[in-house]
């Protein structure tokens, strides 16, 4: 029932068209696509025309489907309102490069926590929601739907916080990204406790899997990932750690749910931890489809 997307950030070691015809031959649906700079897996930020119109014609040709993009911004919430115009203008050309795929999500961090200035939460909030609202407006005309992920050092670092802001945006076209894994690790909510808080906002999920260090805390540094020496996970093939998504999958479907999955194999930041997507990739994928729903 569930479809299957693929995400680049687990194949480090191919182009996105090479990402692209792996994921054909695993038996993907779909792929989630990195836009950011100097990643040979991921767009360039400012992709030309011939760029996309190769990938395109990539995932035709593989009756893959395009269905997210996933760009790097995070200072959505900055209070230098230059820095943050710049971030929502990247944003509104994702946006374009969606439309011209077809993909249906942009991945969007909540804001970036990582610096120390607890004080102007309230304030980094409200500058947080207003570009939710502006970049939501650009979304909806282009039939796309900005999906906030639960991660740390971000404003939806949690279910509760992430249903909070969700609710407090109040637009159409800004829904939640579902991250179990994260708010696992992050020792925020359980599945039960996440589903029952967010579930009427979720509208993307990501599954991936981990075991825990023996005795170390999360802590991190980064938005986008955290510093080896800050690890307190180890990650897995998915079906190989702690996460239980047959749990989770029923629950989710049991509530409506009949989206996408998109396998957030994080190959790119840990390839000591994991195999080749060829091989994990498969395995995480056949996994999910051997669960009854």
């Amino acid at each position: 029932m569930f479809k299957i997307a693929g995400h680049t950030m687990g194949t480090p070691e191919y182009t996105v068209c090479e990402a692209i015809e792996l994921m054909k031959k695993i038996g993907a649906d779909g792929v989630e696509i990195v836009v950011q700079d100097d990643y040979r897996s991921g767009l360039p930020c400012d992709c030309d025309e011939q760029t996309l119109k190769e990938v395109k014609d990539c995932a035709d040709r593989n009756g893959i489907k395009i269905i997210c993009l996933t760009p790097y911004n995070s200072y959505f919430n900055a209070l230098d309102e230059e820095l943050r115009q710049k971030e929502i203008a990247a944003i509104k050309k994702v946006i374009g490069y969606c439309d011209y795929f077809g993909a249906k999500y942009i991945r969007i961090y909540g804001g970036n926590q990582a610096a120390d200035d607890h004080e102007k939460i309230p304030e980094r909030r409200a500058k947080l929601i207003e570009s939710m609202r502006e970049l939501g407006d650009a979304a909806q005309e282009k039939g796309v739907t900005l999906v906030i992920e639960n991660h740390f050092n971000t404003m939806s670092v949690s279910a509760r916080a992430s249903a909070e802001l969700c609710r407090d945006i109040n637009h159409p076209a800004v829904r939640i990204l579902y991250d179990q894994a994260n708010l696992t690790f992050t020792e925020n909510e359980n599945w039960q406790e996440a589903i029952a808080i967010q579930q009427q906002y979720v509208a993307y999920m990501h599954v991936k899997d981990l075991v825990f260090k023996k005795g170390v805390a999360f802590t991190s540094s980064n938005v986008a990932h955290p510093d080896e020496s800050e690890r307190n996970v180890y990650t897995r093939i998915v079906g190989e750690g702690v996460v239980p998504w047959p749990e989770i999958l029923r629950k989710v479907k049991e509530l409506g749910y009949d989206g996408w999955l998109s396998l957030e194999y994080e190959r790119r930041w840990h390839p000591d931890d994991i195999p080749d997507a060829s091989i994990g990739m498969k395995k995480s994928i056949d996994y999910l489809r051997s669960i009854k729903l």
